[in-house]
């Protein structure tokens, strides 16, 4: 019984030690135009891992031995803020991450669960923070699709299979379903108000964790969707901010393009009180500033679009006064190879171009390029069950926006223009 007992207050004391560095210099904040810690300038260059806490977790596609040394490689380049999806919803299928968290409303993978927490407790060993997202407006985590599942509107159409106009036809309908909102204001109270099983730590008291993100590109799929897109974010934010006064609130939006180009809805959006900072994506072969055959020789004109994009955003930031995050930064290999062995002179390019965007401009407090592969290798042109998780999503070709740990020369631009 004693050795119960000492191993119980082991425990507890844990558990508070854990969270003795809790405190208000120990969280990011924004503080006008930038992001501090301790009242210094917060400013990064990370990654996106959006399979973090699948590959955290000890079920199917886990693997804590990789997670650890992939931890380790971005921790030594200096990208030490990872953004990440808190998990997938609904069930199994084509074009989707698996395994899900949330497979029915209400009811939450516990292996995945672990995983998060598995990685938060790592991330924060490494003095690491994190951007969770909690929504997904496209197909691949299921997201919006999910929440209209289940509130009765039928199958989610696949961009892959019935098309993407189908596709957007559909998800234009969550900005004003109330019932989906709902049941996704349940899920959001469910994780924001989660204690990590590892630390002992509440998610609202751990500083590792820098933002709750409200999803990832959330669009109104259509102008009559404006108002209540708007208001959906508006509260969404504001259920968060109610949750947890400790973390920094962001959209998960690309800026302007998600707004479908109107820069007075992304404006109204990123106004709101309860959110911190702006978010914007960038992708020049999809928003076709680049050709996809010819990206390497394309390069100029693409960092030339993507300085005026960025310079639409900022005169947003500093009317609001506040700062902006490029949380998604992405550029094929060579010729659009998906091979990791391929040359990738057009993406060192542009990486380099946006890397130095974010040190040169004061308004820019950090950014993420997508995305991190790491020690992985591609088995299939489409990921399947059993492959190893890449930062190229379930619906998009394996290898093809991913960085590699071989990719040695993009590695050398991360590293060299991190604020490590």
């Amino acid at each position: 019984m004693r050795n119960l007992l000492t191993l119980s207050v082991l425990a507890v004391m844990v558990a508070l030690i854990a969270c003795t560095h809790v405190g208000g210099d120990a969280f990011v904040r924004h503080e006008g135009m930038a992001l501090t810690i301790g009242g210094k300038p917060y400013r990064f260059v990370g990654a996106n891992l959006w399979y973090g806490a699948i590959l955290a977790s000890e079920g199917q596609g886990g693997d804590r031995k990789r997670l650890c040394a992939e931890l380790d490689s971005l921790h030594a380049l200096g990208l030490d803020n990872l953004r990440v999806l808190v998990g997938s919803d609904g069930l199994p299928g084509r074009d989707k991450v698996s395994p899900t968290l949330q497979q029915s409303p209400g009811q939450y993978n516990d292996t995945i669960l672990a995983g998060l927490d598995f990685l938060l407790s790592e991330m924060a060993k490494r003095g690491m923070h994190a951007v969770l997202y909690l929504n997904n407006a496209w197909e691949w985590s299921g997201g919006y699709g999910y929440y209209l599942e289940q509130t009765g509107q039928g199958k989610t159409p696949l961009p892959n299979v019935e098309g993407y106009e189908a596709y957007c036809d559909y998800v234009a309908q969550f900005a004003d379903n109330d019932s989906a909102h709902q049941l996704f204001y349940d899920y959001v109270r469910f994780i924001v108000t989660r204690t990590n099983r590892y630390t002992g730590c509440a998610y609202v008291d751990d500083p590792t964790i820098m933002a709750w993100q409200i999803g990832n590109e959330p669009r109104p799929f259509g102008k009559p969707q404006y108002g209540a897109f708007a208001q959906w974010l508006s509260e969404a934010s504001a259920l968060i901010r109610s949750l947890d006064g400790n973390h920094l609130i962001s959209v998960g939006g690309e800026g302007i393009v998600g707004c479908e180009g109107d820069t007075a809805l992304f404006e109204r959006i990123s106004a709101d009180p309860n959110i911190d900072y702006i978010t914007v994506h960038i992708w020049p072969t999809t928003w076709q500033w680049a050709r996809k055959d010819s990206c390497q020789v394309d390069v100029d004109l693409a960092c030339q679009k993507s300085r005026e994009y960025m310079d639409a955003h900022i005169a947003v930031a500093r009317r609001l006064g506040k700062p902006i995050v490029i949380e998604e930064f992405g550029y094929p290999r060579d010729n659009f190879s998906f091979d990791p062995a391929s040359p990738v002179t057009g993406r060192d390019r542009y990486y380099d171009f946006i890397l130095t965007l974010c040190a040169d401009e004061p308004a820019v407090a950090g950014c993420n390029f997508w995305a991190w592969s790491g020690m992985a290798l591609p088995r299939h042109e489409r990921w399947q069950p059993g492959d190893p998780y890449l930062g190229d999503p379930a619906q998009e070709p394996q290898g093809l926006f991913s960085v590699f740990i071989t990719d040695t020369t993009t590695l050398k631009i991360l590293s060299r223009l991190s604020f490590h």
